[in-house]
C-alpha cells in the first residue's frame, strides 16, 4: 500500500498507524496535537460501519503528549549522573578489571616477580582481552543471561539485561595487558643490563608487541573511533595479527630463556601455561575468519536512502546481526537480521549512511562477503521482560523488527522516521503494524522531531511497560537511557564499545 497521503494540512501532529480489524494492509492515521482527531482511512471497504473505525482508533491516548510535564528524577543530581551517565556498567566492569590487576601488582611488589611471572600476567590479560570479543563466547553470555525466567523480581532481570556491557571487561583486560606488557619490559632490561636470564631477543620482540599495543590502545579511545572508525578497525585488525605472531615469538624465546638446563624446550613449552592461552586466543581470532565465504544475496531497492537485502545461507534469531563487507580484508559493516518466523533465513535492511551504504544502495550487490556467524546484540535482553516499548528511529527498526515479528513478549513499538512508508516500504510497514498492532509511527518529515523522552515515557505508563528498549544514534539513545533511568525505568540501548 503507498504511503498515506490523506492527512489535512491542519493536521501538526505525529501519526498512530492502527491496522484495521478486518483488512490487515489498511490502516487509520489520527492526528495527535490534542487540538482535534482529525481521521482518515486509507482504503477501507465500503462494508465497514463507522463504529468499526472509532472502536479500532487507539491514537487517541497519545494526544497532546508535549504538553506533557515529566516526574522528577529520582536521587540526587551528583548521584544519579554518577551512576547513570559517568559510571555506566561498562565502566564499572573496566574498573573491577583495573582493581583486580592492582592488587596483583601489588602482590607482585611485595614478593617480587621476575620477567616471566610478570609474562603470564600480560598473557592472562590479552587472552581474556580476545575471548570477550569472540562471538561463541558473546553468545554464551547472552544466552545464559537470557535464561532468566520473567517470574524473577525486575532488579535481577533488569542487572542481567545488562549483559551487553561485557565490553567493559574487553577494554580493561586490552589496557590491563598493555600496562603490564610494560612492566614486563622494564624489567626484561633490568635483566638483559644484568645478565640474568632474559634474552636480547626475547627483550626485541617485547618492544616490537609494546609499540603495537600502544598504538592500538590510542586508536581505540573513543572519540578517535568514532571520527575514524576505518582507520581504527584497521589498526585494530592488522596491528592485532602482527602482535599475536610477535606473542607466540615471545613465548617461545621466554620460555627457552627460563627453562632448566637439563629440560627439553618441548617438554617445557608443554608445561608453560601462556603456551596454551596462546594457542586458545589465537584460535578464537582465526575461527570467524575461517568462516569467511561469498554468499548470495537479493537486493530489494525500497527507495534512494535504503535498500533491503536477503540471505538464505544461515537462519538466525531476534537480536542477532551480522558483519558484512565487500573487501573483507579492509572494512566490515554489522547490520541486524530481520528473521521472519516460518521462512527461511534473513534481510537487513542498509539505510544511507555514508560512502560504503550509498554504493550498495545504488548498485545493489548479487554477492557480499559474510564473516562469522551471527552474533548477538542489545535487543536480544528484550524477552527477559514481560512488557517493553521498543524505541527505533530511522534504520534503528532493522535490530528491532525481528523481535517484534518473534511476538516473544508483549511490546508496544514507536518507530520514527521521515517518510517512512516511502524510504523504508509498505511490505515492512504492513508487517510490522500487523505483529505489533497499535504501534506508534512519527513522520518526523511531517511533523519535525518529537520530544522521544516525553513520548516514551507517556508509552511506558500508558503500556505499563518494564523496560525500553531503544536502537537510535548515539546522542539519541544517551538521553532516552538517561531519561527513563533517572526516573527509575529500566532502559536498554547500544553502547557504542567496538
Amino acid at each position: 500500500m503507498s504511503t498515506t497521503s490523506s492527512i489535512s494540512e491542519e493536521a501538526k501532529g505525529p501519526q498512530v498507524a492502527v491496522p484495521h480489524p478486518v483488512h490487515k494492509s489498511e490502516e487509520i492515521v489520527v492526528d495527535l496535537t490534542g487540538k482535534q482527531a482529525v481521521v482518515k482511512v486509507s482504503s477501507i471497504s465500503a462494508s465497514t460501519s463507522q463504529s468499526d473505525v472509532s472502536s479500532s482508533e487507539k491514537g487517541e491516548m497519545w494526544q497532546g503528549f508535549e504538553d506533557d510535564e515529566l516526574p522528577a528524577k529520582t536521587q540526587g543530581h551528583y548521584l544519579r549522573n554518577l551512576r547513570f551517565q559517568m559510571m555506566t556498567l561498562y565502566r564499572r566492569l573496566f574498573g573491577i578489571v583495573f582493581c583486580v590487576n592492582l592488587g596483583v601488582f601489588i602482590w607482585y611488589a611485595v614478593k617480587g616477580a621476575n620477567a616471566e611471572q610478570l609474562g603470564r600476567v600480560v598473557i592472562g590479560n590479552l587472552f581474556t582481552a580476545i575471548l570477550m570479543r569472540q562471538e561463541y563466547v558473546i553468545n554464551a553470555f547472552f544466552t545464559v543471561a537470557c535464561l532468566a525466567p520473567r517470574s524473577w523480581p525486575l532488579w535481577i532481570r533488569r542487572i542481567l539485561a545488562r549483559v551487553y556491557s561485557i565490553g567493559g571487561i574487553h577494554s580493561g583486560t586490552g589496557v590491563g595487558g598493555t600496562i603490564w606488557l610494560i612492566l614486563f619490559v622494564g624489567r626484561g632490561t633490568r635483566e638483559v643490563i644484568k645478565k640474568e636470564k632474559t634474552s636480547v631477543a626475547t627483550l626485541t620482540v617485547s618492544y616490537a608487541i609494546l609499540v603495537l599495543l600502544v598504538a592500538m590502545v590510542i586508536f581505540a579511545y573513543p572519540k578517535f573511533r568514532v571520527r575514524h572508525h576505518d582507520a581504527f578497525e584497521m589498526i585494530h585488525r592488522f596491528a592485532g595479527w602482527t602482535a599475536v605472531a610477535l606473542v607466540w615469538a615471545q613465548v617461545i624465546l621466554l620460555v627457552n630463556d627460563y627453562k632448566s638446563p637439563d629440560e627439553t624446550l618441548g617438554h617445557a613449552v608443554a608445561q608453560s601455561p601462556p603456551f596454551w592461552l596462546t594457542l586458545i586466543l589465537t584460535i578464537s581470532i582465526i575461527l570467524p575468519w575461517a568462516r569467511l565465504r561469498k554468499v548470495p544475496v537479493r537486493s530489494e531497492v525500497l527507495s534512494e536512502h535504503c535498500v533491503r537485502l536477503y540471505f538464505d545461507y544461515v537462519n538466525t534469531q531476534p537480536g542477532h546481526f551480522t558483519r558484512m563487507s565487500i573487501d573483507p580484508l579492509c572494512e566490515w559493516h554489522s547490520f541486524a537480521t530481520i528473521a521472519e518466523p516460518g521462512k527461511k533465513g534473513y534481510s537487513a535492511v542498509v539505510s544511507r549512511a555514508g560512502d560504503w551504504t550509498k554504493q550498495q544502495i545504488g548498485n545493489p550487490p548479487d554477492k557480499i562477503w559474510i564473516r562469522g556467524i551471527p552474533c548477538y546484540g542489545v535487543v536480544r535482553v528484550t524477552p527477559l521482560f514481560r512488557r517493553v516499548v521498543m524505541v527505533a528511529t530511522g534504520s534503528g527498526i532493522g535490530p528491532i523488527a525481528p523481535v517484534v515479528f518473534a511476538k516473544k513478549t508483549e511490546i508496544q513499538l514507536l518507530w520514527t522516521a521521515p517518510t517512512v512508508r516511502q524510504t523504508f516500504g509498505d511490505k515492512l510497514v504492513d508487517s510490522l503494524l500487523e505483529a505489533a498492532p497499535g504501534s506508534v509511527i512519527y513522520d518526523t518529515r511531517q511533523h519535525g522531531r518529537p520530544d522521544l523522552v516525553k513520548l516514551t515515557y507517556r508509552m511506558v505508563q500508558a503500556f505499563n511497560a518494564e523496560a525500553v528498549v531503544i536502537i537510535s544514534n548515539q546522542p539519541l539513545t544517551e538521553k532516552v537511557v538517561y531519561g527513563m533511568m533517572s526516573r527509575g525505568i529500566p532502559a536498554f540501548g547500544a553502547i557504542w564499545d567496538s
